[in-house]
């Protein structure tokens, strides 16, 4: 990737992958011009799906609260970390009986979709851990006794930190998945949501697109770009969420976009802003790439 690249892409994609928190919306708020970008898009004749690692909610959730913001979607147009967790598990472990450090909705849903859930550590064959705003020491103990003791494997949502939010974020799936990891020695088997090949597959499949022909936008280097770089799609970078344009300097190859724009309606043609040169540290931190 080079400096030159910094900028918005100078054509539209035949399918457009779009992050929630941070990209389209922050809490409760559409962010600048998001809902009318989206809206042109779909006007233009492209495909949107809409990805999410955060299980609090469903897809459902997310598109009622994308269309009562004015943007049209429908669950279908939702792919979520929790969808790569049902998928992933289905095929790797279809009988196992899982130990779940996640809240209500996330147990909800995995018995739903016909898995078997414990409380006894001594049962369980997987633990999965999730993004947990109940996450306590009980929790923790469960899942030690369960991996280190007993031998089960471990499974979770999402690499995320954390979440943003309006007033600062919330310590996310990672902070938990850190903690058992430390206390049990193991190390999860698979960690299902963006970046993974479970949810860039679940994406392309939605989109019906190409992947040199669609565009994974979000605002994080580690998830979204990532993502988009290993499974072949443009990484478009949008600084209104967990990145700045410092933490580009500092971005290794596999994370860096292949566009950066400041806010979304620079996706589309005839409303891309101009933007400054890189300086000379960044382009040669870019050019390195």
């Amino acid at each position: 990737m080079t400096a030159e690249r910094r900028g918005p892409p100078p054509e539209m994609y035949d399918g457009y992958a779009f992050d929630l928190d941070g990209t389209v919306f922050l809490g409760d708020a559409p962010l600048p011009g998001a809902i009318d970008t989206i809206r042109r898009i779909r006007e233009a004749g492209r495909a949107i799906v809409f990805v999410t690692n955060n299980p609090l909610h469903t897809a459902d959730d997310y598109a009622a609260k994308l269309r009562g913001f004015g943007a049209p979607a429908t669950a279908a147009d939702v792919v979520t970390a929790t969808d790569a967790l049902v998928s992933y598990l289905r095929s790797a472990s279809p009988q196992a009986r899982l130990l779940v450090l996640g809240e209500t909705l996330l147990l909800e849903t995995l018995a739903a979709a016909g898995f078997a859930l414990t409380l006894e550590p001594t049962a369980a064959d997987v633990v999965v851990v999730s993004f947990d705003r109940t996450f306590d020491y009980a929790k923790l103990l469960a899942a030690y006794r369960a991996v280190r003791l007993c031998g089960a494997r471990l499974v979770a949502t999402n690499p995320d930190p954390y979440c943003p939010t309006p007033d600062g974020g919330l310590p996310d799936c990672a902070a938990m998945l850190a903690a058992v990891e430390a206390c049990t020695g193991a190390v999860a088997e698979a960690v299902v949501g963006k970046p993974s090949a479970h949810m860039a597959a679940a994406i392309l499949d939605r989109l019906r697109a190409a992947p040199a022909r669609a565009a994974m936008v979000g605002d994080r280097l580690g998830t979204d770009i990532v993502m988009a770089r290993s499974a072949g799609m443009a990484g478009i970078l949008v600084l209104t969420g967990a990145t700045s344009p410092a933490d580009l300097a500092t971005a290794r190859a596999g994370a860096l976009p292949d566009y950066v724009i400041q806010t979304l309606p620079e996706l589309l043609p005839g409303r891309q802003v101009r933007h400054q040169t890189a300086t000379t540290g960044e382009a040669r931190n870019l050019e390195r790439a």
